[in-house]
């Protein structure tokens, strides 16, 4: 990551490039709450890196899990509270 930047590569080569606003852990798993772009009428999705720990590079998906995915989405709340991102 880098420039809280990162670029993902989906299973069939494409690559998108994301901006990362914010990054927490739970229950030992780090997350990552990112953009698509810098606009204000932007896109916000979490991920979380699932990379094994020998791994060279992180491995991020998209967080699926509904109940997953509204514990971090809450600690994410938290966290900006004073921000108009979420």
């Amino acid at each position: 990551m880098e420039d809280n930047k990162i670029i993902i590569t989906g299973e069939d080569g494409e690559t998108k490039e994301f901006f990362v606003e914010e990054e927490t852990r739970l229950n030992n798993t780090s997350y990552l709450l990112v953009c698509d772009s810098m606009d204000e009428e932007t896109q916000a999705y979490i991920m979380k890196d699932v990379s094994a720990p020998e791994d060279i590079e992180s491995i991020y998906e998209f967080v699926v899990d509904d109940a997953e995915l509204n514990a971090v989405a809450g600690i994410f709340s938290e966290l900006l509270e004073d921000e108009d991102l979420i």
